[in-house]
């Protein structure tokens, strides 16, 4: 970070995961590149005849994996077109509730969902909050609400802190054995008028003036045009299995959790947030229930505001939060009543950025989105040697150049620097993390789709960052905005900060 005297606070070090390769690709490709030069120098060697055979398809399939579509090696692309094809053939893209529940006897949330369910645990405060469980990993999941305070309403020097604390707060997960990654999501959407409409039918006087009764009827209805409902949420994700205690019932697994949790939860409140509580089960539960189905956002909104009961539990619970059914396509996803799109970024920041750089992004907008940040730190004891490697990785990509005496690229000369400052900062007390963002933006009308997609990418290049339509990977995308746990490394670019 950076400032000089009265000059605003700025922020950077995002910087692009990249090890030792040459031609832009990394170590493993950089080595089966060398090792089929090697086999083919033997082929030749060995008989003319024989290399004119095995050359041509070595050199397609070098060919594949050094030219790059949109950053994406073409080889890469074509697997996942392959992968797609095959999906769809096998009708693996569709999801109908009433034929699960057939088939299994049981109701399971779609793709990546499937392998999960919902929790309730004691919070040791005379209060219980949710926990999502991954069947599969015995990942636990729990999800903070909480209420961020405007850095456009707050002094300068309060919101630096505030981000001071942030940081910290990141490099104090690297000393977390048990943590593996925290999503911030900021949930927005067009008020639908439920609760501002409640709450005036529960306190308005019937025997008011009729010309009283008839202007709050007016408010009422035109509120929602001006208004915007807002979550913010922390969803913490823990292995319960790495934990030096060993737990080996889920009870004990869930009773390790919540004492991590909170110091967690605690330290959050010096970082410009205000931490209403653990999201409860129904919470999570209508969380997802409204992502897949936007049209029952009032009603559900409605039912929490209502309180804990035995009616809230059994019409909000894991069974009924997942989608009658959905359509994934290739560059959309169907659920409900509403069709999404679900975008990761392409390009962090490459220039230093102000607090309030993500502040359009996450801004309430006419459609409902969602977006996340998920942080995945590296353990404390590996954050030098990673970044150390990279180091020696962009300093071997120098010389490489410098001896081929090929001009060195001014990005190079930029992620070489960027390399370092991590590295520097890290030895000063950082936390390292790879980063990930998504953005899912859903509608109700579908021909609306077009204008949703274009004012997200319009946001997102106002805060420097590009975004990339998760082709093909839709479903799994439009989990990973959802307070489930879910990761995937493998559809975001990687980002260390």
């Amino acid at each position: 970070m950076t400032r000089e005297h009265d000059q605003v606070r700025t922020y950077g070090g995002w910087r692009r995961s990249r090890g030792i390769g040459l031609l832009g690709l990394g170590p493993a490709a950089t080595y089966v590149l060398l090792s089929g030069f090697a086999v083919l120098v033997l082929v030749a060697a060995y008989s003319i005849k024989a290399l004119l055979y095995v050359a041509p398809p070595a050199i397609a399939a070098a060919a594949a994996g050094m030219v790059r579509v949109g950053g994406v090696p073409a080889a890469q692309l074509a697997v996942q077109r392959l992968r797609w094809w095959h999906g769809t053939s096998a009708g693996h893209t569709s999801y109908r509730a009433d034929v699960v529940l057939r088939h299994t006897g049981v109701l399971q949330l779609p793709g990546t969902l499937a392998a999960t369910e919902l929790l309730s645990a004691e919070d040791g405060r005379g209060g219980r909050y949710g926990l999502v469980r991954d069947r599969h990993t015995g990942y636990l999941t729990a999800t903070l609400r909480v209420v961020p305070v405007s850095t456009w309403l707050a002094d300068t020097g309060d919101a630096d802190g505030w981000v001071a604390n942030w940081g910290a707060w990141l490099a104090s997960l690297g000393y977390l054995p048990t943590l593996r990654w925290v999503t911030v999501t900021v949930d927005t959407a067009p008020e639908p008028g439920s609760t501002l409409a409640d709450q005036v039918a529960r306190t308005i006087d019937p025997s008011a003036p009729r010309a009283a009764l008839e202007i709050m009827g007016q408010l009422v209805a035109t509120a929602p045009a001006a208004a915007a409902d807002v979550d913010t949420r922390v969803s913490i994700t823990f292995d319960p299995a790495a934990s030096p205690a060993g737990p080996k019932t889920v009870s004990e697994a869930v009773t390790e959790t919540g004492q991590t949790l909170a110091g967690l939860e605690a330290a959050l409140g010096s970082c410009g947030l205000t931490v209403l509580g653990r999201a409860r089960a129904a919470d999570i539960a209508g969380i997802v229930r409204t992502a897949f189905d936007p049209a029952v956002r009032g009603e559900v909104n409605r039912l929490l505001a209502s309180g804990i009961s035995p009616a809230l539990e059994e019409q909000l619970n894991w069974a009924s939060a997942g989608p009658a059914g959905t359509e994934e396509r290739w560059d959309c996803y169907q659920h409900d009543s509403g069709t999404s799109v679900t975008y990761a970024w392409r390009e962090a920041p490459r220039q230093n950025v102000r607090s309030d750089v993500l502040a359009r992004l996450v801004a309430p907008g006419p459609y409902p989105k969602r977006v996340s940040l998920q942080y995945r730190p590296f353990p404390a004891s590996a954050a030098a040697g990673t970044l150390d490697s990279e180091v020696r990785a962009a300093e071997f990509r120098h010389e490489y150049s410098r001896r081929t005496r090929r001009d060195v690229t001014a990005r190079d000369i930029h992620d070489h620097a960027r390399a370092r400052q991590a590295a520097d900062e890290e030895a000063r007390g950082a936390g390292v993390s790879l980063l990930g963002l998504y953005v899912t933006v859903t509608v109700t009308d579908p021909a609306q789709l077009p204008r949703a997609a274009a004012d997200t990418e319009a946001a997102a290049e106002s805060s420097k960052i590009r975004l990339q339509r998760l082709y093909r990977s839709q479903a799994a995308g439009f989990t990973a905005t959802l307070p489930c746990g879910v990761c995937l490394p493998e559809l975001a670019r990687r980002f260390r900060h």
